[in-house]
């Protein structure tokens, strides 16, 4: 892996400053990640691989990969050689996703439903392995598509949450990710020759996450500063800036 004099400043400097803003990693953390096998879980390994080799957040922490396999078809041997190769071994949980979402259930919009079992199955799986934490590859774009997903479609002015406590199991998701930009990670990805596991899901880039996706760029495209605005303003907002009604 190659270290360029500017990681720092676009990757490894917002990851910790989203960890140590939001307390999303303590001392002695268990930290189990999500692996899809897709680019932002990829690199999401590799950045907090890093951290804390290095010790950036100024304490150890552990990490322990979790991969689901969906029922599709899938070759995910380049996605294991590369988690060993740092130092790890990928955790595969076999689960029954797909034939439920697309053969059973048959659903005509399964991004939610199959969202819901990929969670469980997850959270489930990190509780077992005793891990306090769920790391997820959500990066600022995810946030910003989702803020506007939740106000089109649903008419609620919010994003998900970069840290939040899970009651039913016990742990706590958490978005090291936060504050980079999707292109930088596909950038980096690119040059550090990553793997990449082609996602086979019949609907994958077919759905409304993606109609937000091609209306952020476009925005961006005239607002060059969109993404840093939409940090500032998830940040430094409060409810005294919505309206409310009087009950």
């Amino acid at each position: 892996m190659t270290f360029v004099k500017k990681d720092n400043q676009r990757f490894y400097n917002p990851i910790r400053r989203a960890i140590l803003n939001h307390g999303m990693i303590q001392p002695g953390d268990r930290v189990a990640i999500g692996m899809s096998g897709g680019k932002d879980s990829t690199s999401l390994l590799y950045f907090l691989d890093m951290i804390r080799r290095q010790q950036r957040l100024g304490f150890d922490f552990e990490i322990v990969p979790i991969s689901l396999a969906m029922g599709f078809e899938m070759d995910i041997t380049p996605l294991e050689n590369f988690v060993e190769s740092l130092g790890y071994q990928l955790d595969v949980v076999d689960t029954n996703i797909a034939q439920v979402v697309f053969d059973i259930r048959e659903e005509k919009s399964p991004c939610s439903l199959c969202a819901k079992l990929r969670r469980g199955y997850l959270y489930n799986r990190a509780k077992e392995l005793g891990c306090q934490k769920v790391a997820l590859g959500h990066h600022l774009d995810d946030a910003i598509e989702t803020y506007f997903m939740n106000f089109l479609l649903h008419g609620k002015m919010n994003s998900f949450e970069p840290k939040s406590y899970l009651t039913r199991t016990g742990v706590t998701l958490i978005r090291p990710l936060l504050y980079l930009e999707e292109m930088e990670i596909k950038r980096f990805v690119k040059r550090e020759e990553l793997p990449v596991i082609f996602n086979p899901c019949p609907v994958d880039k077919k759905t409304k996450r993606e109609e937000m996706k091609h209306l952020v760029t476009q925005l961006s495209e005239t607002y060059g500063d969109i993404r840093e605005k939409f940090v500032m303003g998830m940040e430094q907002g409060t409810a005294a800036d919505f309206w409310s009604a009087d009950k």
